[in-house]
């Protein structure tokens, strides 16, 4: 279950940065547009580190 959340949170950092890649070619780059951008990356950020922990397996010493 674990694995599958993290994989969906990687899933969706990715398609925000395409989004944004794509936005970024078809609209001009004004000054509001760069306070959305760093939110967009924030938020990016955000859900690639939470897949990325999910991800990670956590090993048990015995």
């Amino acid at each position: 279950m674990r694995k599958k959340l993290g994989k969906w949170f990687l899933d969706i950092a990715k398609y925000m940065t395409i989004a944004v890649l794509l936005i970024s070619l078809f609209n001009g780059v004004n000054e509001w547009a760069w306070y959305m951008y760093g939110l967009v990356v924030l938020a990016v950020l955000v859900t690639l580190l939470t897949g990325l922990m999910l991800l990670k397996d956590k090993k048990e010493d015995k």
